[in-house]
């Protein structure tokens, strides 16, 4: 079930370096891409920094709407998120070829993808030097949203395999997320 994560603790969904879908849309389009460089960035307010190339459609709709949502999919959704990377959104609407489940935002009319374990809704802060030198775009998180079957308290816990995170390592290569290791916290 869909529950709601403290914006405080939304780069937790993050910190581990998963694989993720941008969604995204303006004016009745939308678009979803798969997308391996983002990265928590601050606490309060949360942000994040994703890199989108200035050639996609995924870019055009981000900038045209100043909205996006990172989506993190389960390694149930690999072979998806291999797919809706291999294409473009300017040729097909990726939500109805693939099939894609959608669920509405709260605060952003950007769809959030369907099946996936984790959400980021985030609004566009507009850097054009940083977007166009290096395609890196920066947002802040309004909202955030988890599994509940993964994360809760703060903390992702994976049950069964086919819930645990995707990280792409080149290549069309993926590794999903290990086991936790405990360690013992000292105080500074």
């Amino acid at each position: 079930m869909r529950q709601i994560v403290e914006l405080e603790k939304a780069y937790r969904l993050l910190n581990h370096g998963p694989t993720v879908l941008i969604s995204s849309a303006c004016a009745g389009k939308e678009n979803v891409m798969a997308a391996a460089w983002t990265m928590p960035l601050d606490f309060s307010p949360p942000k994040v920094a994703i890199v989108v190339d200035r050639n996609t459609y995924t870019r055009q709709l981000i900038e045209a709407s100043g909205e996006f949502v990172i989506n993190i999919p389960p390694v149930a959704m690999a072979q998806l998120t291999v797919a809706v990377g291999d294409c473009s959104g300017r040729e097909c609407d990726k939500f109805s070829h693939f099939h894609l489940g959608k669920l509405d935002a709260s605060q952003l009319q950007v769809p959030l993808v369907d099946g996936c374990i984790g959400w980021l809704e985030c609004r566009l802060l507009r850097e054009p030097h940083t977007q166009q030198t290096y395609d890196l775009l920066l947002g802040e998180v309004v909202a955030a949203w988890a599994d509940d079957r993964v994360f809760s308290h703060g903390h992702w816990h994976f049950p069964s395999d086919d819930l645990r995170t995707i990280h792409h390592v080149a290549g069309g290569h993926f590794f999903q997320i290990g086991d936790e290791v405990s360690t013992e916290h000292t105080a500074d």
